[in-house]
């Protein structure tokens, strides 16, 4: 006799009699893979946009309005290209008190908010050509700091790696936009640092020893020409596709009996013992609109007038004018080989420093040809 004992997420156990010859086998079984239902929203995780009303203000109480929240958080103000507001950093104060903690290999660093602009073609020294994708790092500042200690997550991954639990939460705001048009629940995650509002939101996982005071502003400069970073983005949604397009079949052929078949995907199962469709079967269905992972994308250039990163290639995911996060890879063999700007760079005004970029890169500022002159 042998008895079955299967379990379910639930912890119902049914058990299965069945009759054997002089041997009895215990067996339990139990889902694997089942993700907890999500039971709270994160703190930042609130309802953002409130319906539009002019509340019938006549012109004196707009301006005086106006006048409030310029007060209180800065006058309008065009930065690096972006409309945003005026914002003190607290890394130009003397009285922030800062670590000194050196760089290592294991330190993890903040990463950033951008927005795809498009692709644009570079050059090396020796004339051969690249493309390259453009990013732009609009307006982005630290809003909060959570330490390891506080930081739980409501959606925690099945085994727990111990450097997990060691990592604080950085959350980081894009786009500063004006608090008329956003909930008061919304805008109190801003009013604490004295900060506008943030129309785009994002965390990174960072080392205790890297953490950044609320506001310090977040520039293209916090990577370096050379570096290789990832970028995290969501990939174009291209709807219900087939199997040629979704997964690149070649298709049935065009003649030779074939009739209303030429882009199917043909047989789907087998015969016999395993006369069924395999679970990831390849088949017709949604394309796209899924968070994917560019590792280890090249920098090429820099403009620190504008905040634009030059990334060697086109297969960052999404499409134009979407927000995408970068980030420090995690390939092994392409990490910082030097000491990267710990934990971020500082802003400095120097109208020269225009463009970086890498070694054996044309620079669009020299000649395009030169001649020597013959011995």
């Amino acid at each position: 006799m042998s008895k079955i004992i299967k379990c379910t997420i639930l912890d119902l156990s049914t058990l299965l009699r069945v009759t054997y010859t002089g041997i009895t086998v215990n067996q339990i079984r139990s889902a694997h893979n089942v993700r907890p239902p999500r039971i709270k929203y994160p703190l930042w995780h609130l309802q953002r946009e409130r319906a539009k009303d002019d509340q019938q203000l006549t012109e004196d109480n707009r301006a005086f309005v106006k006048e409030a929240v310029h007060d209180k958080f800065g006058m309008p103000a065009v930065i690096h290209g972006i409309s945003t507001y005026e914002v003190r950093s607290p890394l130009k104060e003397d009285s922030v008190e800062r670590k000194n903690v050196e760089w290592h290999p294991k330190l993890k660093r903040t990463g950033l908010i951008a927005r795809k602009l498009g692709n644009y073609p570079m050059w090396s020294d020796n004339g051969k050509s690249m493309l390259a994708t453009l990013f732009q790092v609009i307006d982005n500042h630290v809003i909060k700091y959570i330490p390891p200690g506080e930081f739980d997550p409501p959606r925690k991954p099945y085994s727990c790696p111990k450097h997990k639990k060691e990592l604080g939460c950085l959350l980081v705001g894009a786009e500063s936009a004006d608090p008329q048009y956003y909930t008061k629940q919304y805008c109190g995650l801003f009013y604490r640092e004295g900060m506008m509002p943030k129309k785009i939101l994002g965390r990174f996982l960072i080392s205790p020893e890297a953490a950044l005071q609320p506001g310090t502003p977040l520039l293209a400069s916090h990577f370096r020409p050379g570096d290789f970073i990832d970028i995290r983005g969501k990939t174009i949604d291209r709807g219900f596709q087939g199997v040629m397009k979704r997964h690149g079949f070649h298709g049935l052929p065009a003649t030779h009996g074939v009739t209303k078949s030429h882009r199917r995907g043909g047989n789907i199962g087998h015969g016999g013992e395993k006369g069924r469709v395999f679970p990831g079967t390849k088949m017709p269905g949604h394309m796209g609109n899924r968070y994917r992972i560019h590792k280890g994308a090249e920098i090429l250039r820099i403009n620190h007038k504008y905040n634009v990163i030059w990334v060697k290639g086109v297969a960052s995911p999404g499409e134009t004018n979407s927000i995408v996060y970068l980030h420090d890879t995690i390939l092994p063999l392409r990490k910082h080989k030097i000491t990267p700007p710990f934990p971020t760079s500082k802003e400095v005004e120097d109208d020269q420093l225009i463009d970086s970029y890498k070694e054996h890169m044309y620079k669009f500022t020299d000649p395009t040809i030169t001649f020597e002159e013959e011995k």
